[in-house]
């Protein structure tokens, strides 16, 4: 089983730049956005033998995630249920027979981490969220988590510490899922690795000279560990500021 997790940084944008050609070649079993930054009737998207699920923010031009799924989900639910944090189209959950699929866009600290207040209310939000589904069955959640989470996931962490995604509230917010039993799928594989990332910067040739960030995640219940097969950063796919992540599972 294929998943595949992108943030397009706006999916109308990233369809003039080989999407579809990407979303037919890989052929994933579920595929999910993050930031298509559309609302409702904006885009028709045809894609044959899958099931569409959208949450648009209500900004316009803003967030915004959806998920692509060849067989259809017992049921689909938008938000968290939390009323402060469901107004920007941020999470898509649905539920097959052994296991939730959530896609997710966590929200950034911005600049002068003018949000990071908010966003530990939402990682606490979050968690509780997910704990609570896994009471019922495993979860998978994928997205732009928008974090790096050890000094091995971004090319300058000296210069970036306390920068938005990588302040020391942030990557302890993501190590205290990995302690509530959930697996980094790509660090679970590639404990070592370096030089893999997800996002670059538009500016100073970023991608060119890979100096990037990985804040894309594929993060699984401890529950489905053997059925994990493979991680991977597609980092040769264009079309984003960020590259798409995959997660391959034993059926």
């Amino acid at each position: 089983m294929k998943l595949i997790s992108w943030n397009v940084n706006g999916l109308r944008a990233c369809m003039q730049k080989g999407f579809t050609d990407f979303f037919e070649k890989a052929d994933a079993d579920v595929f999910c956005l993050q930031e298509t930054k559309m609302q409702e009737g904006q885009l028709e998207l045809q894609l044959e033998g899958y099931h569409q699920y959208w949450n648009y923010a209500e900004k316009k031009g803003y967030s915004g995630t959806a998920m692509f799924t060849k067989k259809k989900p017992i049921n689909v639910t938008y938000g968290i249920g939390v009323e402060e944090h469901d107004h920007e189209g941020r999470v898509i959950t649905a539920e097959f027979k052994d296991f939730y699929i959530i896609t997710v866009y966590v929200p950034n600290s911005q600049r002068e981490l003018a949000r990071l207040s908010y966003r530990m209310e939402w990682e606490k939000s979050f968690l509780d969220y997910i704990q609570e589904l896994e009471k019922k069955k495993p979860v998978i959640y994928c997205g732009d988590l928008n974090v790096a989470h050890q000094e091995i996931d971004l090319k300058n962490p000296k210069s970036n510490h306390q920068n938005a995604g990588f302040t020391d509230e942030e990557r302890a917010c993501f190590t205290k899922v990995l302690e509530a039993g959930y697996i980094d799928s790509f660090r679970y594989f590639y404990p070592d690795k370096t030089d893999a990332y997800s996002w670059w910067s538009y500016m100073f040739k970023a991608r060119e000279k890979n100096v990037g960030w990985r804040i894309d995640y594929f993060v699984v219940s401890s529950a489905l560990k053997e059925r994990l097969m493979d991680a991977a950063i597609l980092s040769d796919i264009m079309g984003s500021d960020h590259c798409p992540v995959e997660l391959d599972l034993k059926y």
